[in-house]
């Protein structure tokens, strides 16, 4: 009988082995840099389908957390992503100043699209872009003035209004940690997504030995930080705030736009607002139920399933596959 059992186990084994190797999706790498129209060049990844099924779109993410390494990529990419890595040319960038990215995220996303569209040989001319928080913000820029081979963007739980609703401020009350630790993240250096260096492990007590905001710039960053210095000149919902909030510029979209958002995310308050301001006939806005983590990443399945079998399959990751591949719809970027 143990012998049966260990057979049984070896067996198994092996099979999850074999199977975990077969679940990896090996994609061509090429990183460019892709040339905007003043001149500054931005780091781009495209992973392309080793066989492709004929001509492709684009499945472009802007972000400002680095690309995939040549590295990386050679291991293979998660079985997750299958639709999306046999079916796009999926491109990752890293936005102005971030990495190897020199020097208006707007325009940024139109040159990108043009760029891509005339240099990256058996695409079909179409394009899509999809991303989540500061990603899906990118996301919302470039369908702010759409390229015309733009055909849906996706957004999930994307900022829109800094000081009401979003990561910095929760109706106008400062979030200490979070807004410290992200500017210090991504403005301490432009090659790396550094992690604030705290002397003891516990950091709530280190921000109440921290005492007046402005011993924070004193002892740490010393006026090298231009989101801090945000921070602390603009204490109220001043015209500065107001200026970045970009919910009321989202009334006239002019690509299919898909709003995706966490009933327990913090920004769920911003992402009705961005839902109501965008509705017209060519929108699609969702709110999801809620899941682990930021409440709009990752497949789900298993949490959505445990609230509402039926919602299970209109996770993000589902939404996105149905949106960009809705071959001859309105809403779709395929051909």
């Amino acid at each position: 009988m143990n012998r049966v059992l260990l057979y049984g186990m070896v067996a198994c084994a092996l099979f999850l082995n074999g199977q975990t190797r077969d679940e990896r999706i090996f994609v061509d790498f090429q990183e460019v840099m892709v040339p905007m129209r003043d001149g500054v060049r931005l780091q781009t990844v495209i992973l392309a389908p080793k066989s492709p099924k004929g001509p492709l779109p684009f499945l472009i993410d802007r972000s400002p957390y680095g690309v995939p390494t040549k590295e990386a990529v050679d291991r293979g990419m998660p079985a997750a992503g299958r639709a999306r890595y046999e079916n796009y040319y999926v491109v990752t960038q890293n936005i102005r100043g971030r990495f190897k990215s020199e020097g208006n995220e707007t325009t940024d996303a139109w040159d990108t699209v043009d760029w891509l569209i005339k240099n990256i040989p058996n695409n079909n001319g179409r394009a899509g872009i999809a991303g989540t928080s500061y990603d899906g913000w990118t996301a919302v820029m470039a369908a702010l003035d759409p390229h015309p081979a733009l055909k849906a963007v996706i957004e999930q739980a994307s900022p829109a209004d800094q000081f009401l609703g979003d990561d910095f401020h929760h109706n106008g009350a400062f979030r200490l940690s979070y807004g410290f630790e992200y500017s210090a993240m991504l403005e301490t250096s432009s090659t790396e997504n550094y992690r604030f260096q705290f002397d003891r492990g516990d950091t709530y007590d280190w921000y109440l030995g921290l005492g007046p905001l402005s011993n924070a710039d004193e002892r740490h960053f010393h006026g090298k930080i231009p989101t801090w210095e945000d921070f602390v000149h603009h204490p109220s919902y001043d015209r500065f705030w107001q200026r970045l909030a970009f919910a009321p510029y989202l009334n006239a979209v002019k690509v299919p736009i898909v709003h995706v958002a966490g009933w327990w995310d913090r920004r769920i308050s911003t992402a009705r607002r961005r839902s109501t301001r965008s509705s017209n006939r060519t929108t699609r806005s969702i709110a999801t139920t809620s899941w682990p983590g930021r409440g709009t990443t990752g497949s789900g399945t298993e949490t959505a399933a445990a609230w509402a079998p039926s919602v299970s399959d209109r996770t993000p990751r589902s939404i996105t596959a149905r949106t960009f591949s809705s071959r001859g719809s309105t809403t779709g970027c395929a051909a």
